[in-house]
């Protein structure tokens, strides 16, 4: 079976929190990837940043539902999603709109659990570590390729 090692792109293309939208819209495109590990000052994993994450710039605020009762405000959703989806929007810097959740994969992972993993947590790129350090980077068109190889 195929492990991370054997489908990952090592030439890993990163940002740093403080990358502008407008220039990390620019690597996308001109790199033809979808997702790229976010870095601090030291290159130290801190993130992912994708193409959803910039396409949630540009949806639909959803306000949520308040009940009213004796001068008292209930939401009836959480607020701090609200919050979250604001920030997200207004956002100028990748830091502003990377995920906060991270998934990685060490580059012994076998390929049926990294596909496992991109399927049920929902992720299209997966830093591949080894002792912590980023090796490697897999997108969903590195599972796809293995099909055909």
């Amino acid at each position: 079976m195929k492990k991370a090692t054997d489908i990952m792109n090592s030439e890993v293309v990163t940002v740093t929190p403080t990358t502008t939208i407008k220039e990390l819209a620019q690597i996308f495109s001109f790199h033809q990837i979808s997702g790229v590990p976010v870095v601090d000052e030291s290159g130290t994993l801190v993130s992912v940043v994708t193409e959803s994450d910039l396409i949630d710039q540009t949806k639909k605020v959803h306000i949520p539902t308040v009940v009213t009762i004796l001068d008292s405000v209930f939401y009836l959703e959480n607020p701090d999603k609200m919050e979250k989806e604001m920030k997200k929007i207004a956002g100028y810097r990748v830091g502003d709109i990377c995920s906060e959740r991270l998934i990685t994969v060490e580059k012994d992972t076998p390929l049926d659990e990294i596909a496992t993993i991109m399927a049920e947590e929902n992720v299209h790129t997966l830093p591949v570590m080894d002792d912590n350090k980023l090796v490697g980077v897999i997108g969903k068109k590195d599972i796809i390729r293995t099909l055909i190889n």
